[in-house]
């Protein structure tokens, strides 16, 4: 007998309305017929973002807010999931739209292994383009070997309890997922990839005015990447947070030890951003941004460990 899955879609969201609109009409788009619902946690928004959705009950149908102050989107998800009435809990950002067959890509997959050790992870795609998400072709800078993130993911919500909560210590950017995914590989769960489940991932043009800002997020990732180790002193999160050798030479190397950075290459990634490949330009300044991660990670080491 099919066992027909009850969906939770947890989306935490801070300052994102405009964008996060887009994601729930595509949400109410869905060719799915089964039981769903869409909680929203609204992190501590300035944007207007809750007097938004509570005056849009006909548009947004399956919709349900929850609201908290300002704590990060570990503590949103979880606050997300004791909210939620599902069985099954998908997790995507705020700033993700998703395709007519999403929920029903998701939903094929899990009521195919009732009762087994098995979660399901979709397809994101990153695109600047806001108006048509949709036309962004997937590249092989899309590709993501992450065993659980949260930008498209589906679990039946007994995995989630067994395994424990989001770590809410993870207080800037970065890992509550991954460490979550590591306590959910030691239950023996097994991710099935679901190419059909297509999210894109919208993020303004880059220009670079931003670089300061995602310097500083780099950073960030790196002090919580300790934070993780800490959690799991593996040699797999080690590779996962770049706290190794070969990435010290290679991002050593790519950047020319720090030669290539946000002044030097600048004039480089206008002339990109000014021909209308912004995209371009971000993955090419991802020479030293990750450069900067991986002394972030290694300062942030240094401090619990002199």
């Amino acid at each position: 007998m099919r066992v027909t899955v009850f969906i939770s879609i947890v989306i935490p969201t801070f300052n994102r309305l405009p964008i996060l609109t887009k994601c729930l009409d595509a949400l109410e788009a869905q060719r799915w017929q089964g039981r769903y619902e869409v909680v929203v946690v609204d992190d501590g928004s300035t944007d207007g973002t809750i007097a938004f959705l509570q005056s849009q009950p006909e548009r947004f149908a399956h919709l349900r807010l929850v609201c908290q102050d300002h704590r990060g989107p570990a503590a949103a998800r979880n606050l997300g999931i004791t909210s939620a009435r599902g069985d099954t809990i998908i997790f995507i950002d705020s700033d993700l739209v998703v395709t007519p067959v999403f929920l029903a890509s998701h939903a094929a997959i899990l009521e195919a292994h009732p009762g087994e050790a098995v979660f399901t992870y979709g397809r994101v795609v990153n695109t600047c383009n806001f108006d048509h998400p949709e036309s962004e072709p997937y590249k092989i800078t899309d590709f993501s070997a992450a065993y659980f993130a949260t930008g498209n993911v589906a679990i039946a919500r007994r995995w989630l309890e067994a395994a424990g909560p989001f770590d809410e210590t993870f207080s800037l950017y970065g890992w509550e997922d991954l460490e979550l995914g590591v306590r959910l590989k030691k239950l023996g769960l097994r991710l099935i990839k679901c190419p059909e489940a297509v999210g894109y991932h919208w993020h303004p043009p880059f220009s670079l005015k931003q670089i300061p800002a995602l310097i500083q997020k780099e950073y960030e990732r790196g002090r919580m990447g300790v934070v993780f180790y800490r959690k799991h002193p593996s040699w797999d999160v080690r590779m996962m947070i770049q706290m190794t050798p070969l990435h010290q030479v290679l991002w050593g190397l790519l950047s020319l030890g720090g030669l290539l950075n946000e002044k030097t290459m600048a004039p480089l990634l206008q002339f990109l951003i000014d021909r209308g490949r912004p995209q371009l330009a971000l993955e090419v300044a991802r020479i030293f941004l990750n450069w900067y991660n991986v002394q972030g990670v290694y300062a942030a080491y240094r401090e619990v460990n002199p």
